[in-house]
């Protein structure tokens, strides 16, 4: 088979219903739209979520919590996942983005935890590190840098 050969299968492609086409057409006169009516009008209907009026659902629920506009989020890298680097490198968020440890950039930048343990010196410079991490990678021989 050539691309040149393609073509649809059986009852892949129709064509639509043509409403309000004459008594004949099957959808004539009202066009499946019933008669009179708020519904029945072009345009006509109502929005989203609307309950004729009542009060409707996600007004009657309970609302919890709080969403803080002004919210610092952290990429989260462990110690245990810097060990992908060679000794003596200069880790870089911009250096975690290209081997995959960051997913993407976020609004507080890189945070380094201490989860799991450095085998080799590393100069990790980030955005915050926990004590834990900051311990770890200095025992290991290493220096932390806050960006």
């Amino acid at each position: 088979m050539k691309l040149h050969e393609l073509t649809y299968t059986e009852g892949s492609r129709y064509q639509a219903k043509r409403k309000c086409r004459g008594l004949g057409s099957g959808k004539g006169k009202n066009g499946g739209s019933g008669q009179k009516g708020q519904k029945s009008r072009s345009g006509g209907g109502v929005r989203l979520g609307f309950e004729g009026g009542q009060n409707p659902l996600y007004r009657r629920l309970p609302k919890r919590g709080f969403n803080n506009v002004n919210r610092v989020e952290y990429a989260i890298v462990n110690v245990s996942s810097l060990n992908v680097f060679e000794e003596g490198t200069v880790v870089t968020p911009t250096l975690l983005i290209e081997k995959g440890l960051v997913k993407k950039e976020f609004n507080g930048g890189v945070k380094v935890l201490g989860n799991g343990k450095l085998d080799h010196k590393l100069t990790v410079s980030a955005n915050k590190f926990s004590k834990s991490a900051q311990k770890a990678i200095e025992d290991a021989g290493g220096t932390c840098e806050v960006l």
